[in-house]
């Protein structure tokens, strides 16, 4: 009896070692490697571009891996010599029980480092796109991916101009860590899918939509068919903090975008300073809501159709270009209360509701809490590129005066009412060189 248990003791050992050193030595006797021109080739054909790999890889311990090193995938030639998309290094996992029935099912991906640039056609298409191959459903038998781990990626997105020229890029993501579930790599190339491509969590070190950058950056992701969303969104913005939703539609041949958020303790100074026609407007710390939405041209300004609601309240600031127009000094000598005595731009608070239509950011009340001086007014101011303005309202000095200055006051336009003085006023010109007028009209 002892003799048999050491003889199936002994074949048990054997046996473990066989399948262990058959583990070992696949990867040696299958060398996916030489079979590295047929898989280019199969991603040519179902995608209709060039495609590089450096290298080809199969492990199967602890698990059946494959992996790749140096792929990448050339935009069409209708677009300029440029990737789509190149990873220096990914793993697809495999399912060992499919890959015994000669099934290739992969259950994950991780694609470290990948560089993802997308690019927008005048005439509609985009580069990722693969209109022309038919009966496209059946062109990746692969099946949905559990799960995509992407770690430092980076993503830019761009536009042709009609002359075909390498336009400006609208969208930029740096250092992004995302998990996406359920990914079907069919619907994400095929036009013509409405199927959802994927979901899941989303971080990046740094965003850039249009003009605006945010840092650390944390968002519930969703890929659906032409159409990217990132919701409960959290980012840090300009020395403060903005949340809520955005997304980007490809389904028509210009691109849309729509974004609703909250910010709080901007440094407005910091923001304007993106904007070229707004810099040096205001300083000061900023709350508020807003809401944009627009289609992304094919031209050097791609956002300037973009429209807009919101609300915001800005604290403890200055209006530098005010500070040394003679006008609204005048009406400042009026009032010796406060830091207004020494410097008339500055205020305690501006709350104001703003629209943004046709390049031009409109308001219909503005409330201005100045040091000693209240304003309630109204107007708008172009974002074009011609920065003119036109202001009106009624500024209060918002403490008693003297009769002398009651008197010259009153010489010069002011109303007295419960003691306190007033003044209408106008404000044109540009943000550079802005006119201060009292009364309706311009003097």
């Amino acid at each position: 009896m002892p003799t048999r248990r050491k003889i199936a003791l002994r074949l048990i050992v054997i046996g473990i070692c066989v399948i262990v050193v058959t583990i070992l030595l696949v990867p040696v006797w299958f060398n996916l490697d030489r079979y590295r021109p047929q898989i280019i080739s199969y991603f040519e054909q179902t995608t209709g571009k060039k495609v590089a790999i450096d290298r080809v890889t199969l492990t199967f311990f602890p698990r059946p891996i494959i992996h790749v090193n140096g792929f990448a995938v050339k935009s069409p030639p209708l677009f300029p010599p440029s990737y789509i998309l190149k990873v220096p290094h990914s793993d697809t996992v495999l399912d060992f029980w499919a890959l015994l029935h000669r099934n290739v099912v992969i259950r994950s991906v991780i694609l470290d480092q990948p560089q993802i640039n997308l690019v927008s056609d005048p005439d509609g298409p985009w580069n990722f796109e693969n209109p022309e191959t038919p009966n496209f459903r059946n062109l990746f038998p692969l099946g949905i991916i559990d799960k995509v781990t992407i770690n430092h990626g980076q993503l830019i997105a761009s536009i042709l101009l009609p002359s075909d020229a390498q336009g400006p890029v609208f969208f930029e993501a740096q250092d992004i860590s995302c998990e996406l579930d359920s990914v079907d790599l069919a619907a994400i190339v095929n036009p013509a899918s409405s199927a959802l491509n994927g979901q899941g969590n989303w971080k990046a070190s740094r965003l850039r939509f249009a003009a605006v950058d945010t840092t650390n950056v944390d968002a519930k992701f969703r890929l659906e068919s032409r159409e990217v969303f990132f919701t409960n969104l959290k980012a840090d913005i300009y020395g403060g903090k903005a949340t809520g939703d955005f997304s980007i539609s490809l389904a028509k041949s210009t691109p849309t975008f729509k974004a609703a958020s909250r910010v709080f303790g901007i440094n407005t100074a910091r923001l304007l300073s993106a904007f070229h026609d707004l810099r040096g407007l205001l300083t000061g710390n900023l709350d508020g809501d807003f809401k944009l939405a627009g289609a992304i041209e094919h031209t050097t300004s791609p956002f300037a159709r973009r429209r807009g609601t919101g609300h915001l309240k800005v604290t403890n600031g200055q209006i530098p270009s005010l500070m040394l127009n003679a006008n609204l000094m005048k009406l400042a000598h009026f009032n010796d209360l406060g830091p207004a005595k020494e410097n008339p731009a500055s205020f305690s608070s501006i709350t104001t509701d703003l629209e943004l239509e046709n390049l031009r950011i409109s308001s219909k009340a503005i409330d201005i809490d100045g040091y000693g001086v209240d304003v309630d007014g109204s107007g708008s101011i172009s974002v074009s590129g011609s920065d003119d303005l036109q202001y009106q309202g009624v500024a209060a000095i918002a403490t008693k005066q003297g009769f002398l200055t009651n008197t010259l006051a009153r010489l010069e336009g002011a109303k007295l009412v419960d003691g306190k003085l007033s003044f209408p006023f106008r404000i044109d010109g540009t943000i550079e060189n802005p006119k201060f007028s009292k009364g309706t009209k311009i003097q």
